[in-house]
């Protein structure tokens, strides 16, 4: 999978050219041949499929075979991301690519290690946008994640009212995720907090604000992996793996 901006419509049978770093990438790096099948998206739910026509140089050119519009995921997932120390964070929003998410917001939470500071912020946000985008490609999904700019400490509860639903990660939850009633179609955002959890301000103001505190059992799942845990539990309970 390759990405590709698309100025008009795209017709079976007419020859597209792949230019720039994605071309480079595709000859130099992933060793594309003549007649072999490639795949390019607009990252915005396109989907052309073809084969290899010519090559030259580090430019390529595909003939198309297809072309598909796929919709906008029924349900609609955006992670609300921690950011933590090492690569848990960057782990976690690669992972959450892989299984679908639609928006990224990196949060850096009152016990958050780690810290976008001045240029780091840029850095950061520019760094997270590129794992997302490479993950997409690896999944071959035509809808490729946004990194949001980041928010701070309570600023989160700010954005619940953008979402039809709001899930935080929090052990101490009464309820699980799993009896949660979940909307057949929508937006959702997954909230993942710190190593050292979220904080009683910020899940009170969550609350307030609307969100809905949910655990994943008995087991603590670090910030690298409580979010696909809950990704994968909010596919399977909205039937996007398949009927209820």
């Amino acid at each position: 999978m390759f990405t590709r901006t698309f100025d008009q419509p795209v017709q079976v049978g007419s020859v597209v050219d792949l230019t720039g770093p994605e071309s480079k990438h595709a000859v130099s790096v992933r060793r594309m041949r003549v007649g072999e099948a490639i795949q390019l998206t607009d990252k915005a739910g396109l989907r052309v499929r073809g084969l290899v026509d010519s090559i030259v140089g580090n430019n390529l050119r595909v003939r198309v075979s297809s072309v598909q519009q796929e919709p906008t995921p029924q349900i609609q997932i955006t992670l609300i991301q921690a950011l933590a120390k090492g690569d848990r964070d960057e782990l976690a929003v690669q992972a959450a690519t892989e299984l679908g998410v639609i928006g990224v917001i990196p949060w850096e939470a009152d016990r958050s290690v780690s810290r976008w500071i001045g240029l780091k912020e840029a850095k950061g946000v520019e760094r997270w946008q590129s794992i997302v985008t490479e993950a997409a490609k690896q999944s071959l999904s035509t809808w490729h994640p946004v990194v949001a700019s980041p928010i701070k400490g309570v600023q989160v509860a700010d954005l619940v009212n953008d979402f039809d639903l709001v899930l935080v990660l929090d052990p101490t939850a009464a309820a699980g995720i799993g009896v949660q009633n979940m909307p057949n179609a929508g937006k959702v955002a997954l909230v993942v907090g710190p190593e050292g959890g979220i904080s009683e301000p910020e899940l009170a103001a969550l609350e307030e604000a609307g969100a809905v505190r949910v655990h994943l059992g008995a087991p603590i799942l670090r910030t690298s992996t409580a979010g696909i845990a809950a990704i994968s539990g909010i596919l399977a309970l909205t039937g996007q793996w398949g009927s209820k």
